[in-house]
């Protein structure tokens, strides 16, 4: 009599047993995560030793009473807060409206500079002019220029709003940093994108918009991304023309009070607004290198 296969017990290949990894396997990931466990006490007790150690020597300093007085008054600080939080909102506008004025403006610059042909060239030119003038000009000189020269000029029909002036000279530095960036974004792209697109019958401009930009503009992102955290921080420049923002507000109760704990207060401020941006665009890079690793992403 013939058994069949329950019956004999024997098992088929298809018996859909779990896999199970070996000893040495199991050993090299135990010891993996050991030392990731070793490594994070050691991180976290340098980290608190150095902590201890700057913590002593700032509060033994033979200044630190005058200082604390003078930077890190609780009283100032408690009084400053509300008003820089509304000051804030200026910035906060001003990051906005800037930002999107210099993306576009930028794009617009590092196109021209990449226009070929003889009959572009006093476009290159002057594209080229534009952003060797505004990043060699100092953001603090271009603010003071606009702010307070345009007015002095008492042009028929042109603003005298700091806000609206501080906001063009942010735009105009801003734009040649940005331009710069998508410029290398699209030269780095190879020229047989180019073209392929015309072979498939696009013209220059549908092979630059459908095919280059799309790939410049997505391998530019974390610089992109590193240059909008600098404007966040430079629009509280646009103080020194009268604005009250969040540097303004804070001004104000140091003029009044001689003490400069609201100057803290406001650095804080632009602190906790840049950190979760900065942690963003590292991530964003961290993951963009990731997928070119894995041929994800040209």
């Amino acid at each position: 009599m013939t058994l069949t296969k329950e019956e004999s017990g024997a098992e088929t290949p298809d018996s859909g047993d779990a896999y199970t990894p070996s000893e040495r396997r199991l050993e090299r990931e135990r010891h993996k995560r050991a030392r990731s466990r070793r490594a994070t006490a050691i991180a976290a007790l340098s980290t608190l030793v150095t902590a201890v150690v700057l913590y002593l020597v700032v509060v033994n300093a033979p200044g630190w009473a005058r200082t604390k007085e003078t930077f890190f008054n609780g009283e100032y600080a408690r009084e400053a807060f509300p008003k820089v939080l509304e000051g804030l909102w200026l910035n906060l506008r001003l990051l906005l409206i800037c930002g999107v004025a210099v993306l576009v403006l930028g794009m617009l610059i590092a196109i021209a500079r990449t226009l070929r042909g003889p009959v572009f060239f006093p476009l290159r030119v002057l594209a080229a002019a534009y952003t060797d003038f505004f990043r060699g000009l100092p953001l603090i000189i271009n603010l003071m220029i606009v702010v307070l020269g345009v007015p002095a000029l008492r042009l028929q029909g042109v603003t005298v709003d700091p806000v609206l002036l501080g906001g063009t000279a942010l735009t105009l530095t801003y734009s040649a940093y940005v331009a710069e960036v998508f410029r290398a974004g699209i030269e780095s792209i190879h020229p047989s994108q180019r073209a392929a697109a015309r072979s498939l019958g696009l013209s220059n401009r549908q092979a630059l918009r459908h095919v280059v930009l799309p790939q410049a503009v997505r391998r530019q992102v974390p610089p992109l991304l590193n240059d909008l955290v600098s404007l966040q921080k430079d629009t509280g420049l646009v103080s020194i023309g009268g604005a009250v923002d969040a540097v303004r507000a804070a001004d104000i109760i140091v003029g009044r009070s001689l003490n400069y704990t609201p100057y803290i207060v406001a650095g804080l401020v632009f602190v906790a607004l840049t950190i979760p941006m900065t942690r963003f665009t590292d991530w964003v890079t961290a993951r963009m290198d990731r997928q070119r690793a894995q041929g994800g992403t040209t």
